[in-house]
């Protein structure tokens, strides 16, 4: 099994049983929206934070994007990676129910996307080559994509998210730090060109 440095935090216990089947990881729970309120968990996330580094992996959904989007804000940005798993339709076994939006969490996902997820965030592999450090794409970049800004853009965004796997709530900005983790510019341009998302 696979070892990764950083500290991974995810949403509750069954993420982090599920998880614990694919790496071996210290991971920590949120607890939910609990963590709004939690003075003392904002304290440790960031202190793990600058201590080994973290890797968010919340679901695809929108509480799992309001959860990430908090602690964007709560933890020092360059100390954090996201990890993102796609938006797959669907309910976890032991729900009677699924999700209002209809979707698997990370508790629902197989190790091997668990795995392509980390992979993906940048996760440093304990044994393995450090990740590949690459020119980072701008807004500029999208722009010029025609992935903002323009007519358009927001469709070509949906179509590239769903062509690459990536929960479909991203925003330009989620996007372009989910894009910076897997492409140059130039692998960008020839998918681009490649699926007909330009």
């Amino acid at each position: 099994m696979e070892r990764i440095r950083e500290v991974i935090v995810v949403e509750g216990r069954y993420d982090k049983n599920t998880l614990s089947q694919a790496v071996e990881a210290t991971v920590v729970t949120l607890g939910g929206f609990a963590v709004f309120n939690d003075k003392e968990k904002l304290a440790f996330l960031r202190r793990l934070a600058e201590k080994r580094g973290l890797i968010l992996l919340t679901d695809s959904d929108g509480a799992g994007f309001m959860l990430r989007n908090y602690l964007k804000g709560a933890l020092p940005k360059d100390k954090v990676k996201q990890a993102y798993i796609p938006d797959v339709k669907g309910k976890e076994r032991r729900k009677r129910k699924g999700g209002k939006e209809g979707k698997l969490g990370v508790e629902g996902m197989s190790p091997a996307v668990l795995l392509e997820a980390l992979r993906r965030a940048g996760a440093t592999f304990e044994g393995g080559p450090p990740p590949e450090r690459r020119e980072a794409l701008t807004k500029a970049d999208l722009f010029a994509l025609g992935l903002s800004g323009g007519e358009g853009s927001a469709e070509r965004r949906r179509r590239l998210l769903k062509r690459l796997d990536l929960p479909g709530h991203l925003t330009a900005n989620g996007m372009l730090e989910a894009l910076n983790l897997l492409f140059s510019r130039e692998e960008l341009e020839a998918l681009l060109a490649e699926t007909g998302a330009d």
